[in-house]
This record gives C-alpha cells, sequence and structure tokens, in this order.
C-alpha cells in the first residue's frame, strides 16, 4: 500500500503555520512526513514569494532538496492547471523540465491532459491520472493512455454525494478493465472518511495538509507528519 504524504497543495502562504513552501522546509517536512510512515511524498512546487510554480528554476531546487533529505522515498509532482494556468504553457514547462521527479499527477478533467500524459511517459515519469469526475474516468478508460496508477478524488463536500461519484467512477473503470492500482482521497470534511473507506476497498491512501488541515479528532494539525502518523493508525492490523 502507498502512504503518500500531500505537503502544500494549493494552499496560500498563511493558510497553516507549518505550511511547507521553500525548498527547505519541503525537505524538512518530508524527511518528517517519511519517518511518520509515509512512503511517498505529493508536492506543488513554489517560486520566491511561494506561489505555485512548474518552471524548472523552481522544480529543481525543490527536487534537489528533498530528494537529500528522503533518497530512498520517491517523490510525485502536480502538473495541474492550478500550477500554471495556461495549458500549452504548462506542456512546454514539463518538456523543458531538467531534473525529473519520480511521478507526477495529471488531472484528466482539465484541457491538454491527455497530452500531458504522453509527454510525461515519453520522459518516463510514472503518471498518477487524478480522476475528479465521472466524465474524467470515461476519458482513462476511452482513450487508454498509460497511467501508472489512478487516483479517484471526488470534489463534492458532502460526503455521501463524494461516495456516488465514487462508485460510479469505479463502475467506468471497472467496465473499462483498469487493473492499475488505485488511491481514493477526500478533501475537507471527506477527507478522513473517504481515507477510511479506501483502506476498507484496498486501496492505497494519502494525508497531508493539502487534504485538509484537521486531525481525524476535528482539531487542527500540528503539521503533515501528525497527519500522517493518524493514518498511519488507522491501517488494520493483518489478519
Amino acid at each position: 500500500m502507498r502512504i503518500v504524504a500531500c505537503l502544500n497543495g494549493t494552499l496560500r502562504p498563511g493558510a497553516h503555520p507549518a505550511l511547507p513552501l521553500s525548498a527547505g522546509q519541503l525537505a524538512a517536512d518530508a524527511h518528517a512526513a517519511a519517518a511518520a510512515g509515509a512512503s511517498e511524498i505529493h508536492l506543488h512546487p513554489r517560486d520566491a514569494r511561494g506561489e505555485q510554480a512548474l518552471e524548472p528554476q523552481a522544480l529543481t531546487p525543490t527536487l534537489e532538496q528533498v530528494r537529500a533529505a528522503v533518497p530512498e522515498v520517491p517523490v510525485e509532482i502536480t502538473t495541474s492547471l492550478a500550477a500554471e494556468p495556461d495549458s500549452w504553457r504548462r506542456y512546454d514547462l514539463v518538456g523543458r523540465w531538467g531534473q525529473l521527479p519520480d511521478a507526477a499527477t495529471v488531472s484528466l478533467h482539465e484541457p491538454g491532459s491527455v497530452e500531458v500524459v504522453r509527454l510525461l511517459v515519453d520522459r518516463r515519469i510514472r503518471v498518477r491520472a487524478v480522476l475528479c469526475t465521472v466524465d474524467a474516468a470515461r476519458i482513462l478508460t476511452r482513450t487508454g493512455v498509460d497511467v501508472d496508477a489512478v487516483v479517484l478524488c471526488p470534489q463534492e463536500a458532502r460526503l455521501d454525494e463524494a461516495q456516488r461519484t465514487v462508485q460510479r467512477m469505479e463502475q467506468v473503470l471497472d467496465r473499462g478493465k483498469v487493473t492499475v492500482p488505485r488511491m481514493l482521497h477526500g478533501t475537507g470534511d471527506t477527507a478522513w472518511p473517504l481515507l477510511d473507506q479506501a483502506l476498507e476497498a484496498g486501496y492505497d491512501i494519502r494525508i497531508g495538509l493539502e487534504d485538509t488541515l484537521v486531525g481525524p479528532d476535528g482539531a487542527q494539525a500540528r503539521d503533515n507528519a501528525e497527519l500522517v502518523r493518524a493514518a498511519v493508525s488507522r491501517i488494520p492490523a493483518p489478519a
């Protein structure tokens, strides 16, 4: 089972006292999250102002410092349009990356996503297809793009609605005979319930400040490492 620590996401500077933004902060946070039980790191590189950035000059120092802190832990990078709103410029930036991540997430509902997947595959970067909608699941099955895993990420704030979307996406994947590993996660109020659902289904899991600022008890988490420890504690013991 992959246990991914999602360190910062799209959060703005100041959203949480322990939010890691700089390369040094991300490296230290990755080390702490790995020590808490994370088997992989997911992050959104930031520029000098703390804003999301996919430019090589933001990505390279981040990867260098994070890998120095956790040399045995795979590092996964976002390619979301939240980090670069221009889909053509995003494609160009990914093509210009010098230091390459171990994996990258691609949200298939976004314009230009299929082209980015194919570029990443050409560059031998593992692809995790993020499916936020049923249509995104259909894009995956109809295009047949080569992905390493799928990430079920419903956007609905209400748990019952999010669970219905997950069920419908699973049906599309099953009909399309998509057999790569699956991850399931929520955000905000759905983060912990969907993490438990993922564990019940035998899916991979992720947790971190990107997805929630609070622990299972509803109290603000101290940092990403605390969230990872809480997630690991919920994994059922082997029978």
